[in-house]
């Protein structure tokens, strides 16, 4: 197993370095970098950029329009992308529902669908969880029942990510009651401007909306909007958490906020105290652990190795680390953590900047939020019990 990059590899990485250089705009870099808010607008001008280039769908096969690239050159753009300080693309659209559409979807709903993904113009959301059906994601409710050529929608989703946004949301609906709670299960495709639709925002306790309940109500939806067969939507929905759960790893993510995490100790005063630094120092050896783990998988692709099926360890131990740095910048601030102004936050008057305090910056909002990772994409107790039965048998 060789972890080390190609000389070819290498100078892949160097033109997206500079490519992302020259066209990442720097109002929203700097706002990643220090935590700042990212309105609808900022998370959709990066995505159309990416859009126009062709690396929008950078895991694509080029059939579908991507640029084909290697597991290891995905690799590579994710990393340079997270350290320039580039929003996390939303993944819905072109990481979750576009893979199935081109493993399951029919020719004319890829030609239909994919090239509003591809270019960042259409905002895709995520129909999944359910009041009282989160982990147990088999037991949803939300009916979809055919009529002639239409199906007729009702129920409810929560925790819908960004829904206020969404323009089209892909849905797992109950088809039939038979059998196992997982063999009437279907996957649909809707148009969130439907009649009957309704979006509520749930206000967080940062005081942001970022996800939402979402109502159907008689909503119509044509027959040809469901992906596959009826009642195999639940085989569909494996396939898609397995690149949720890849998604949710963001090892890069996690290298660029140990950073921030180190300028704010330093900035705080508390990096001189051994026993923070020591937790500082465990958080770094277990983000270059995952790392080596994305690479080992990387690897046996790479040498056309069967890899290992660890959608779900990364899942764990990536979302862990999210929880862990959120937690050590909040530390650091003290009670700086607590209080922050989003007039201050959209001003600028960050710890991460010349003149700027912490209290200005969502330390502590931020950790509450990421409570949230290891529950989401499937809970990690759940996960666990899935390595378990993968590795041990």
């Amino acid at each position: 197993m060789d972890l080390a990059f190609t000389p070819d590899e290498l100078a892949f990485r160097d033109e997206i370095r500079t490519w992302v250089k020259a066209n990442l705009p720097a109002d929203i870099s700097q706002k990643v970098h220090a935590a700042m808010r990212l309105t609808r607008e900022d998370m959709q001008r990066w995505a159309k950029i990416l859009g126009k280039k062709g690396w929008l769908g950078w895991g694509w096969p080029t059939e579908f329009g991507g640029p084909g690239w290697t597991a290891v050159q995905k690799h590579l753009f994710e990393e340079e992308c997270a350290l320039a300080g580039a929003p996390r693309v939303v993944p819905f659209g072109p990481v979750m529902v576009a893979p199935v559409i081109m493993a399951f979807g029919n020719a004319e709903q890829q030609q239909r669908f994919l090239p509003g993904i591809a270019s960042g113009e259409v905002w895709w959301s995520q129909g999944y969880s359910e009041p009282g059906s989160g982990s147990d994601l088999a037991s949803l409710k939300t009916r979809a029942e055919r009529v002639g050529d239409k199906y007729i929608v009702n129920g409810q989703k929560t925790w819908t990510t960004l829904g206020q946004y969404g323009e089209w949301i892909f849905c797992l609906v109950r088809t039939s009651n038979e059998g196992k709670p997982q063999t009437g299960i279907s996957f649909l495709l809707i148009d969130m401007k439907s009649p009957g639709i309704t979006v509520r925002p749930i206000k967080l306790l940062d005081g942001e909306c970022e996800v939402n309940e979402v109502w159907f109500d008689n909503v119509e939806v044509p027959a040809e909007n469901l992906i596959g067969e009826e009642n195999k939507g639940w085989n569909y929905a494996k396939h898609l958490l397995a690149h949720e759960r890849t998604n949710i790893a963001d090892v890069n993510r996690a290298k660029r906020e140990l950073e921030r995490l180190k300028r704010i100790a330093k900035a705080e005063g508390v990096y001189d105290d051994l026993r923070f630094r020591d937790e500082i120092a465990k958080l770094e050896v277990d983000i270059v652990a995952l790392e080596m783990l994305v690479l080992r998988v990387l690897s046996a692709e790479k040498s056309g190795k069967n890899s290992l099926d660890i959608a779900g360890l990364l899942k764990i131990k990536g979302s862990e680390i999210q929880q862990r740095y959120t937690e050590l910048m909040m530390q650091a601030a003290g009670p700086f953590a607590l209080p922050f102004i989003f007039e201050a936050m959209d001003a600028g008057w960050q710890g991460d900047f010349p003149g700027g305090v912490v209290a200005n910056a969502p330390l502590a909002a931020n950790y509450f939020n990421m409570r949230k990772t290891t529950i989401y994409g499937g809970s990690n107790e759940v996960q666990r019990n899935i390595v378990a039965q993968t590795v041990l048998g």
